[in-house]
């Protein structure tokens, strides 16, 4: 008997690359840790048969926003359970870890496990240890030389910088921080990620001290200072601040995600940038969940899966610096990071007030990082409160 080709073969499913503009039934083969082959009839020369009918096979799901330093900050969720068991490969941490605690991130949370983890680095040395006290009221927090120092040492890691605009974080000082914030990517060359709602200053305000690359972290929040005008619209400093480069993420997040800010701006034809969930061990249990479920909502909100799948492969992968290293498409010779994807039916899914949404539920059926298979977890929201 000949040796097979492959080691594994996903049959059967749609294998959708916006990268490739792929949209196809057919099979996709790994081996040795690569995508071997995309096209039809490879099963018969696979160790292994994964059988997709039904189903959709994506590049493996990239989340650009997520809270996973568990064990150290009240707010981080367990990395694996929280993101790799439900279909993700890849994940930045949204400034819970800052400078004198970025050590113990590397050390719990990047080295530990197979998914590949970034982060942006918050402002403060204390990182988001606890939402209870922001990490900015004492300003000297902030420490440039840190941050820099930081970020120099760790490129592998650190992508960008974090900094939570919140009055209950910052105060009053919301100027002064967020233009040192500003000058601290300028000085190190990477972007800040600025984080909104509940604000000192309008968003206009805000956009306007922005650079081509920043990223507006929550665009659909409901809190006050968003990207609405009085009249249910998007601000057009909005859509002017996008045309000169700024970035906007969707970051469910416990708080933020308004489906009565989301319809209709995406209803107009405002999307985010990345779709993200914002993940957090405030919220892995309801009612965010995971990256899937604020996948299935975006479905709901009326957004096609051809809007959502760059969203959550090649956008993020980009913005991260992901994409020089196969994350975020399928391509034949380049890393075997691959998601599958099936519609289990409809859910009653919450955004974060509370409202609720019928969603067309995605699940994931099989995840492989570097063409290992990797164990899934159950969505939580049939065994958890949904708050």
């Amino acid at each position: 008997m000949s040796e097979n080709l492959y080691d594994t073969v996903v049959r059967g499913g749609t294998v959708l690359d916006h990268e490739s503009g792929l949209n196809k039934v057919t099979d996709l083969a790994i081996k040795d840790g690569k995508i071997a082959a995309i096209g039809d009839d490879l099963a018969g020369s696979a160790a292994e048969v994964l059988d997709a009918t039904g189903a959709s096979v994506l590049p493996g799901l990239v989340e650009g926003h997520t809270h996973i330093f568990e064990k150290v900050s009240k707010v981080g969720a367990p990395q694996d359970e929280a993101h790799l068991r439900r279909g993700v490969v890849a994940a930045a941490d949204a400034g819970t870890a800052g400078a004198s605690t970025f050590p113990a991130f590397r050390t719990l949370v990047v080295e530990p496990t197979v998914m590949r983890i970034v982060n942006f680095l918050n402002v403060s040395v204390l990182g988001l240890i606890d939402f209870r006290y922001g990490e900015l009221l004492n300003p000297d927090t902030f420490n440039v030389e840190d941050a820099l120092a930081t970020a120099a040492e760790n490129p592998d890691v650190v992508r960008g910088f974090k900094i939570r605009l919140s009055e209950d974080v910052l105060g009053d000082k919301i100027v002064p921080l967020l233009e040192k914030a500003i000058a601290l990517g300028e000085q190190a060359g990477l972007p800040v990620m600025v984080h909104i709602g509940e604000t000192a200053l309008t968003l206009p305000e805000i956009l306007d001290r922005l650079r081509p690359g920043d990223i507006i972290a929550h665009c659909y929040t409901g809190k006050e200072n968003g990207i609405l005008d009085e009249n249910g619209a998007v601000l057009r400093e909005v859509y002017k601040a996008r045309e000169r480069g700024v970035l906007y993420d969707s970051a469910h997040g416990k708080s933020n995600m308004s489906f009565k800010v989301a319809k209709p701006a995406i209803a107009e034809g405002f999307l985010p940038d990345v779709l993200s969930s914002d993940t957090s061990g405030r919220n892995w249990r309801g009612p965010v969940f995971d990256l899937v479920t604020s996948m299935s909502k975006f479905l709901a909100l009326g957004v096609p899966m051809s809007e959502i799948l760059p969203r959550v492969t090649v956008a993020p992968a980009k913005l991260l610096g992901l994409d020089t290293e196969g994350y975020g498409s399928l391509k034949v010779g380049g890393p075997a990071h691959v998601t599958v994807l099936k519609e289990v039916g409809a859910a009653i899914l919450p955004d974060a007030a509370g409202n609720t949404i019928e969603a067309p539920r995605l699940e994931p059926t099989a995840v492989f990082v570097n063409g290992v298979s990797h164990e899934l977890t159950e969505w939580r929201g049939n065994a958890a409160p949904s708050a």
